[in-house]
C-alpha cells in the first residue's frame, strides 16, 4: 500500500517542478556515517526527509573515530525562507537515533544513540536535475558505547548532491 502510494506521488512530479530529491553527504561519508537522504516537499516552504544513519567506519576528518558502530535512522524538516521547496534558502531540524555498539570490551555493549542539529543553508537545482545542498549550524551528540563517541555540543554542517525529481 504504502510501495503504490508512494509510485503515484512520484508519477505526480514533473522536470519543471521537482517535489522530490534524493542525495548522498559527502561530508557524513568522509566522517564515518553513510547517508542517502529522500526528500519530499510538502507546499512551496516545507519539506521533510528521513535517511538511513549508519556509522559503519571510521572517519577521515575526525579523531573520534574507535570500534563502535551505529545503526539507526535520521529524520529532518526544511522551511524554505526564499524559493520553493526543495529549492532556496532554509532553515533545517534534524534527528537521528541509532543502535550503538562495540566488541571491544570484555563483553558487547549496546546502547542508543541520538544527535539533533540546527542548521542554516540552502540547495540549488542546477539543469535537469543535479542537486547542490550546503549548510551550517550547531548539533548536540549523545552518539556512542563506553568510551567510544561523540558527546556535546559541536558544530554540525551539512552537504548533499544527488537528483531532483
Amino acid at each position: 500500500m504504502i510501495s503504490a502510494l508512494l509510485l503515484l506521488s512520484l508519477t505526480d512530479a514533473r522536470a519543471d517542478d521537482p517535489k522530490w530529491t534524493l542525495t548522498v553527504d559527502p561530508l557524513t561519508l568522509a566522517i564515518g556515517f553513510a547517508h542517502l537522504q529522500v526528500e519530499r516537499a510538502f507546499g512551496d516552504r516545507l519539506s521533510i526527509y528521513a535517511t538511513p544513519s549508519l556509522r559503519l567506519y571510521d572517519g577521515i576528518l575526525v579523531d573520534v573515530n574507535g570500534p563502535y558502530r551505529g545503526l539507526g535512522g535520521e529524520v529532518g524538516g526544511r522551511f524554505f525562507l526564499r524559493g520553493e521547496a526543495p529549492e532556496g534558502l532554509w532553515l533545517m531540524a534534524r534527528g537521528t537515533l541509532a543502535r550503538v555498539n562495540t566488541t571491544e570490551t570484555s563483553e558487547p555493549v549496546v546502547t542508543l544513540g541520538a544527535y539533533t542539529s540546527g542548521l542554516v543553508g540552502a540547495t540549488w537545482i542546477l539543469g535537469p536535475g543535479l542537486t547542490l545542498s550546503g549548510g551550517a549550524g550547531v548539533s548536540w551528540f549523545r552518539y556512542g558505547v563506553a568510551d567510544y563517541g561523540v558527546y556535546g555540543v559541536a558544530p554540525a554542517a551539512h552537504t548533499a548532491v544527488g537528483w531532483a525529481f
